[in-house]
């Protein structure tokens, strides 16, 4: 009887561990197949830039055509020009030229009087 009752009582403590590290392992496949949602870039252009709302973000390709400050940028692609702010770590060893294409993803910066693009990343693309 206590060999019985002993079995009985083994199998249901394993069972329910079993149970359990299947629920565990079912939660990890799926949170591996998750992913994070945050905010989205958008991609425009320099006419585009100056109708979007403050802090939005974008991705952009043109030039730069020229240094109008420091750290301030005139940047030009097929529909204008906007002035982005890129700050000198940021270029991490790239060279750019006034003929150069590159690419830019920032935040909008607007307030009552200016419109620039707080540039997060740029890539020298030839």
């Amino acid at each position: 009887m206590n060999k019985t009752f002993f079995f009985f009582f083994l199998c249901c403590v394993s069972s329910g561990a079993f149970a359990q590290e299947l629920i565990s392992m079912s939660t990890r496949d799926s949170e591996l197949q998750s992913s994070f949602a945050g905010r989205s870039i958008v991609a425009t252009s320099a006419a585009q830039v100056k109708s979007l709302r403050d802090n939005t973000w974008v991705s952009l390709e043109g030039l730069i055509i020229e240094e109008t400050g420091e750290e301030l940028y005139e940047f030009r692609d097929n529909s204008g020009s906007v002035y982005v702010n890129i700050d000198d770590e940021l270029w991490l060893g790239q060279h750019a030229t006034p003929g150069s294409i590159v690419a830019i993803v920032g935040e909008m910066d607007k307030d009552l009087s200016t419109t620039e693009i707080d540039v997060k990343t740029i890539r020298v693309i030839k």
